[in-house]
């Protein structure tokens, strides 16, 4: 048996301890937030934290959660940086499709816990795994550095 937290609520697993985690979140826990994409940590839609790192949930396992919390972005905005990041992708009209956008705010989210006031270069390092087919990555920069100054 494999326990752990989503966004707080116990959950244990039973199943295959390497079935991925994003399978266990999106179908067992409900929480369809999080997106399968590629399903092979390339294009970022699936990305959660675990344990307040951003992972892929793709091809993380289920076994790799043990003990451990795993935040989802349903549950993003009650932390303040959260909250500040997706304050910033609305007043800066980020999203078009919205297909990755849950993995690009995982990931910001991130990237603002461990560096509060990132360069442009430090973005681009932590946001370059997080693929948006409307290349809104000018917008993504923006609404960072607005959440980077939000948050402090």
């Amino acid at each position: 048996m494999i326990k752990f937290t989503i966004n707080g609520t116990e959950h244990a697993h039973a199943g295959d301890p390497s079935m991925p985690l994003l399978w266990f979140v999106r179908d067992e826990a409900g929480l369809t937030g999080t997106k399968y994409g590629c399903g092979m940590a390339q294009c970022g839609a699936c990305t959660v934290h675990l344990d307040g790192q951003a992972i892929r949930s793709c091809v993380t396992p289920v076994s790799a959660a043990a003990g451990k919390a795993v935040t989802t972005i349903e549950h993003i905005a009650d932390d303040k940086v959260g909250a500040a990041v997706q304050a910033a992708w609305r007043e800066r009209d980020v999203v078009q499709c919205g297909y990755c956008q849950s993995g690009q705010i995982m990931s910001a989210v991130a990237l603002l816990k461990s560096n509060p006031s990132p360069s442009d270069a430090d973005i681009d390092a932590a946001m370059g795994g997080n693929v948006c087919r409307c290349a809104t990555y000018v917008r993504i920069r923006d609404a960072i550095h607005a959440a980077a100054r939000a948050a402090a």
